[in-house]
């Protein structure tokens, strides 16, 4: 005989709506504040689109938002492809020597400070000579997200099961054409949710971009950080919702991407 569900207390309800009040409200209110008219932030003006017009307007702003657009496609490209042939080395080469030390290596940025990441990045660039720019930030950004898209894309294969691979060999295809015929596409949604993740930590990255930028390439958090710093601008208020925005367009593939992955899984984990 089934239980009855037990209906959540007091306790329980006030609990979670305090928490998400916490955590949502403020993003709310910079929402709503995005729409006022009165160029003072804490007052109300009425409802407007001005700020968003502001922005728009603001050729440094829009420059800036290219540039960490521009860093986020390039480093999560280069992060996605790297960081799935590192999964693939670990999830299938169970045996190489020197796999925990390359494990530890590729997954200590998960770990690491963000500000001794950017020194040493920032120290490895002036080392080498190179100007600081476009491609210094992309590299930095790659080295900080590969870890990530191990991480989903590692915890995908370690999911499937490896006979259908032997099945595709014991009917003629070799190694990497059976990779590359089955188990590349149950992958797929791993990849996409890694590469999602991937931009959006690298739309998001103020410390190590601040390191490794030069001037005239400065992207969009390092742009609103040194604006912030003088005054919250109305427009401040309409980029940030923009950028919320978009990640929340990119958090919602992402979650569409990891649950179809899911049901691939299901369907191809051995019984």
């Amino acid at each position: 005989m089934a239980r009855p569900i037990a209906k959540p207390s007091y306790f329980n309800i006030a609990s979670v709506a305090l928490g998400l009040a916490f955590l949502y409200l403020p993003i709310v209110l910079l929402i709503i504040y995005s729409f006022n008219a009165s160029r003072l932030v804490t007052v109300w003006g009425g409802w407007s689109l001005r700020w968003y017009t502001e922005f728009f307007n603001d050729e440094a702003m829009l420059e800036a938002a290219w540039m960490s657009l521009r860093v986020g496609v390039c480093s999560a490209t280069a992060a996605t492809i790297l960081g799935t042939l590192a999964a693939v080395a670990l999830a299938r080469g169970e045996r190489f020597k020197g796999r925990t030390l390359f494990s530890g290596m590729l997954y200590a940025p998960l770990v690491m400070p963000e500000v001794v990441m950017g020194l040493s990045l920032l120290l490895l660039f002036v080392a080498i000579d190179a100007g600081r720019g476009f491609w210094t930030v992309t590299i930095a950004h790659t080295t900080l997200t590969m870890c990530f898209v191990a991480v989903v894309v590692q915890s995908r294969l370690n999911g499937l099961d490896r006979s259908l691979e032997e099945a595709a060999m014991d009917l003629g295809c070799g190694p990497v054409q059976a990779f590359i015929a089955v188990t590349l596409p149950l992958m797929l949604p791993s990849i996409a949710a890694g590469w999602m993740l991937a931009f959006t930590l690298s739309l998001d990255d103020l410390v190590i971009a601040s390191f490794t930028t030069g001037p005239g390439s400065s992207t969009l958090p390092i742009r609103i950080y040194s604006e912030v710093r003088l005054g919250v601008k109305p427009e401040i208020n309409a980029i940030c919702t923009l950028v919320i925005a978009a990640v929340a367009v990119v958090i919602i593939a992402a979650s569409l991407a990891s649950k179809l992955s899911s049901e691939q899984g299901e369907s191809a984990a051995p019984l």
